[in-house]
């Protein structure tokens, strides 16, 4: 199959993920056509629409008419153009599938979503579990890290040894992602043990500059909002203790799609149980080796890319 994607930025990384893991695990072939760039985090390009010349566009039209799959991410849709081309010249007879991210006007419309779907009769596909609360119809397809490459492997450093724990966090939105907090609860247990601790707030860095600050901490706050993001897998493929403030809807269906019971994420749902955690693992350095281990683990057995494009892939065959 021809496979192409299509979004406005790059949500997270993931369509580039993705298209690299379908040419990388398949006999499929996989392109990435982007429009635009939101944040300053350097994600890997495909084809990337501000760059290209005006004969660049005879590759997007080629792309268009050899897809047999156009995989729209985020709001796209065939009504987009892109330059001079408008891919609803091409859509006849392709398969077409939505890919949301919970993007704001999503999550604030879902309905609307709903309603354009059903009656394009769309197969519809969401990143994380929590937004099939806003669109029931849709399939959840969990996000991919490429667990094996350089920067997504555990490494020793330093700071393992017992003078030192950095905790990290790297949140997109900070008012989204429970900063407040784990700067608050920081400064309390830093208080205590002075100099043994350090929280390293990572924002607006590039994305390999960001994976390499995670791989040197200790401890990995996601944030306390129900789901999961990005972030979280990305360190528990590091061999992170990772906390994370994961529902019961979430966890539920985390260990549907996995097969396995035992979760690595550490659970922080409030404040309180953010503090324990933080002040068990800053306070023992055997606990913080041993949820890393099984945090790396749980990303070999249950969220490998090959297992993960398996899943994309038998949706595929379904359209």
């Amino acid at each position: 199959m021809n496979i192409l994607m299509i979004t406005q930025n790059d949500p997270a990384g993931m369509a580039i993920a993705f298209t690299n893991a379908i040419n990388r695990y398949t006999e499929h072939s996989c392109r990435l056509i982007t429009t635009e760039t939101r944040y300053n985090f350097d994600y890997e390009k495909d084809i990337h629409l501000p760059d290209i010349k005006e004969d660049g566009f005879d590759e997007i039209r080629d792309l268009l008419s050899k897809a047999d799959i156009i995989h729209f991410h985020l709001l796209a849709d065939e009504h987009m153009e892109l330059g001079p081309v408008r891919i609803k010249e091409f859509v006849k007879d392709k398969m077409l599938i939505h890919h949301h991210h919970g993007h704001p006007h999503f999550r604030a419309n879902p309905e609307y979503y709903r309603e354009k779907y059903k009656k394009l009769g769309r197969k519809v596909l969401v990143s994380t579990p929590d937004l099939l609360r806003l669109i029931p119809e849709a399939v959840w397809q969990p996000n991919i890290v490429p667990v094996y490459d350089l920067l997504y492997l555990p490494v020793p450093h330093e700071s393992k040894k017992h003078d030192r724990c950095i905790i990290a966090h790297s949140p997109t939105r900070k008012e989204l992602k429970n900063t407040q907090e784990i700067i608050e609860v920081y400064e309390i247990i830093q208080g205590k043990i002075p100099h043994k601790i350090k929280l390293d707030i990572i924002e607006n860095t590039p994305h390999r500059e960001c994976l390499r600050r995670k791989q040197q901490c200790d401890v990995f706050f996601d944030h306390m909002q129900g789901y999961f993001g990005v972030s979280s897998l990305e360190a528990l493929s590091q061999g992170k203790p990772v906390i994370a403030g994961l529902d019961e809807w979430n966890i539920g269906w985390i260990k549907e799609v996995t097969g396995t019971d035992e979760l690595p994420w550490i659970i922080a749902r409030h404040v309180e149980k953010l503090y324990a955690a933080l002040e068990l693992l800053t306070n023992s350095y055997n606990e913080r080796t041993r949820c890393g281990q099984l945090s790396r683990q749980f990303m070999e057995t249950c969220w490998r890319e090959d297992q993960v494009i398996d899943r994309l892939l038998a949706i595929y065959m379904k359209l």
